[in-house]
């Protein structure tokens, strides 16, 4: 199968409810061009550039077989596109999206010539699909009706409110292989060297020595227990007396600053927090319209949930076989 057609197949399956939203907008009565005025006479000006014709909202970008393709259309199946494509502009896969646009549109008129759309085994599959794109508009309806920006707003404060205060510290630290190196260390800052100067010299975790050992503001959840132990029992310009043991080494710690950590901003709570209404908008909807419904069900075999399945007929015992009886021995009159 070669590299086009894969494409393809993988584009066909992964994109039919798509495909299906965007054969409904295709069907949409095109928009009518707009009439150009009729010429003035020679002595009048002609119309300022302000009122020309503007460009087709949906335009037409290619036609197989006398078959329109829309813009729209292509809109619609960006989305079924791996997330790295969907986040693009569309003018970044306009070419390629096209193309498979018209591959897709030819074996759709082929099927239709040799009337695959007439089978029952489609007709099934068309009505599957075409449920799962109704109940992804009427979940996302729902959602757009509740997870507003109020709301969210809203649920934001709740959070805030729920959230206790936590004490963050801002700490530097010097990490080497052994404790010998680690206390040859501390002895030379006792003596004023700059912890800055040791920790780009010394320390075997390049990304913070590179900033002076610096590691920035953090809670004590961040870091591994005997670490954020040391570094939180320490006082303000306080420097560990003695080597701080860790699966990762040996560290020396010196706290800069300590204060109460700022909440978190809205911008970082989000998207959790549309999840959350979102879930919580569309559970609600379905216990109403299951509570409104007659649901009724049934077991594999049809036969009523509430009465249990009929047992499997048992195999008839085996009847043991008459054991044979003794041939007479060997001499023994009859």
């Amino acid at each position: 199968m070669s590299h086009r057609l894969r494409f393809l197949r993988l584009f066909l399956l992964s994109g039919a409810a798509a495909a299906v939203a965007g054969s409904a907008l295709a069907q949409q009565p095109a928009q009518q061009p707009a009439q150009p005025a009729a010429k003035p006479p020679a002595q009048q000006p002609a119309k300022p550039p302000a009122q020309a014709a503007q460009p087709l909202k949906d335009p037409i970008v290619a036609t197989i077989n006398g078959q329109p393709i829309r813009l729209s259309e292509l809109e619609v199946a960006q989305q079924s596109l791996p997330q790295q494509y969907r986040s693009m502009p569309l003018q970044a896969v306009f070419p390629a999206l096209l193309e498979r646009i018209i591959d897709s549109k030819l074996v759709v008129q082929e099927g239709k010539k040799n009337k695959v759309n007439e089978d029952a085994a489609f007709k099934k599959r068309m009505a599957f699909v075409e449920e799962q794109v109704l109940q992804d508009f009427w979940i996302q309806r729902e959602i757009a009706k509740v997870v507003t920006a109020e709301k969210i707003q809203q649920r934001y404060q709740e959070r805030l409110k729920a959230m206790p205060p936590e004490e963050e510290v801002h700490a530097r630290h010097i990490l080497v292989a052994t404790e010998d190196e680690a206390k040859a260390l501390i002895a030379e800052l006792k003596k004023g060297t700059a912890f800055d100067k040791l920790a780009k010299e010394k320390s075997t975790d390049k990304a913070s020595g590179a900033e002076g050992g610096d590691l920035g503001w953090f809670k004590k959840s961040d870091m591994v227990k005997e670490f954020a132990d040391a570094a939180f029992n320490l006082k303000k310009g306080e420097l560990t007396e003695t080597p701080v043991k860790t699966q990762f080494g040996y560290h020396i710690i010196q706290l800069d600053d300590r204060r109460t950590a700022p909440p978190p901003a809205l911008e970082e709570l989000a998207d959790q927090i549309r999840e959350e209404l979102a879930r919580e908008a569309v559970t609600a909807q379905l216990d109403k319209l299951r509570a409104g419904a007659k649901v009724e069900k049934f077991n594999m075999d049809g036969s009523k949930a509430d009465a249990a399945p009929a047992a499997p007929a048992k195999p008839a015992a085996p009847t043991p076989a008459k054991p044979a009886a003794p041939a007479a021995p060997a001499g023994t009159p009859k």
